[in-house]
């Protein structure tokens, strides 16, 4: 009886609920809005720039990330592979043998990243193939070449083109290899377009020099969510002579720039709150100036004062809950348009975005946890709110009351 009572008195002013519960809707698809795109923006950098380039995790030669030279790489060791496969969360892994090369055409000469790759194991982990912008994708043995667009334009190479290869080899002899370009690679990250060229990896140890040999074995997660434990038990299990690292380990400035922007985005949310708990407590005060009477009188005609903070306590409770689900009904539609028509930025703005590394796209991330944590935070903002309308009524004189 008490909740159909609430639920009435909540339509007798229809226009302040209704007013009240937009306002809520408002505040909840705007925090849910803010909070999809924030990490849809550094899940995109994550993916694009870690996944692809570090991997979530590595294995190394032992003070490899110090100081990255092919001296400091490791020989492929079955039994280190077998333990780090055999990792629970570890999903799939594969050898890179990596070394920074001058790559030149004609005149032109350009610094670059060369990294040997398993052709087979690096798509299954990276989608390497998807990156094709044009050509075929390398394979085992091959003596051909994947070249980022942006190098290749540099060079004024094109599909099919050769590209020149000079580098020290492992034993510090110079290691010099002409290779035709089968395909053209397009990253999200401008600064692994304009850089890296990846060779088979048989075809890298044949030109460094380095028979058998790798700088890194890159780690696959079945979950993104395991890297800690998986970093954790690779440290603990794998021999003194090799190191485990994770992409925040390896990138910390990217790390660094996620955790700032993610505590202004808090700060943002907190103001947001702030403003829903000033919409919320308003109606309530409204709300009591308007009803002194109504609830003396009822307590004059016996009703507990227990009974009538109850009814006040669900009415606010049916308020910040209404204006919830409205909100999150009304996110759904509008995160989903986000993921699938992203916000791309162009012009000078593009240009900034690409000049520090970031590609210039805001994509939205479509997660449960993400509807559910905001709806929930203004909901238990409402409960806290509706503790100061019980306390007036149970506080209440219905003498005095009945006089207002």
């Amino acid at each position: 009886m008490l909740l159909i009572l609430a639920w009435r008195n909540i339509w007798r002013n229809r226009n302040r609920s209704l007013i009240t519960i937009s306002a809520i809707a408002s505040f909840v698809l705007l925090a849910i809005v803010t909070v999809s795109l924030q990490q849809g923006v550094w899940d995109n950098l994550v993916k694009n720039l870690v996944s692809l380039y570090t991997g979530y995790a590595q294995v190394h030669g032992k003070d490899y990330w110090e100081e990255q030279t092919l001296e400091n790489s490791f020989e492929i060791n079955e039994q280190v592979d077998q333990l780090v496969q055999q990792t629970p969360g570890v999903r799939n892994m594969t050898h890179r043998l990596e070394s920074f090369a001058l790559a030149s055409s004609g005149e032109k000469t350009r610094g670059c990243l060369v990294v040997g790759i398993d052709p087979v194991h690096e798509d299954s982990l990276t989608r390497l193939s998807a990156k094709i912008h044009q050509g075929d994708m390398l394979k085992p043995g091959e003596e051909a070449a994947l070249v980022a667009e942006g190098l290749a334009e540099k060079l004024n190479l094109g599909l099919g083109d050769t590209i020149v290869l000079l580098t020290q080899g492992y034993y510090g002899s110079t290691a010099a290899m002409k290779v035709a370009i089968k395909g053209l690679l397009h990253f999200g990250s401008p600064e692994l377009n304009q850089r890296v060229a990846y060779v088979p990896l048989a075809l890298a140890q044949y030109w460094l020099d380095a028979n058998k040999r790798a700088t890194a074995l890159v780690v696959g997660l079945t979950n993104a969510d395991q890297l800690p434990a998986v970093a954790r038990t690779l440290k603990k299990a794998l021999p003194d002579e090799y190191e485990a690292m994770t992409w925040q380990e390896m990138m910390p400035e990217i790390n660094q720039h996620i955790e700032a922007d993610s505590a202004g985005m808090y700060i943002m949310l907190g103001v947001l709150y702030l403003l829903i708990s000033f919409g919320i407590f308003s109606t309530l005060l409204m709300m009591l100036a308007e009803r002194q009477r109504e609830f003396g009188m009822l307590n004059a005609l016996g009703m507990p004062l227990g009974k009538i903070a109850r009814v006040v306590l669900a009415e606010t409770i049916f308020l910040t809950l209404v204006g919830c689900l409205v909100g999150v009904a009304l996110s759904y539609p509008a995160v989903w348009y986000l993921v699938e028509h992203p916000i791309v930025f162009t012009g000078e703005l593009a240009k900034t975005y690409e000049k520090f590394g970031f590609e210039p796209i805001f994509p939205a991330i479509m997660k449960a946890r993400i509807f559910i944590e905001q709806g929930l935070t203004v909901l238990i903002i409402g409960f806290v709110l509706a503790i100061y309308p019980v306390w007036r009524v149970m506080h209440l004189e219905a003498v005095v009351a009945m006089r207002k």
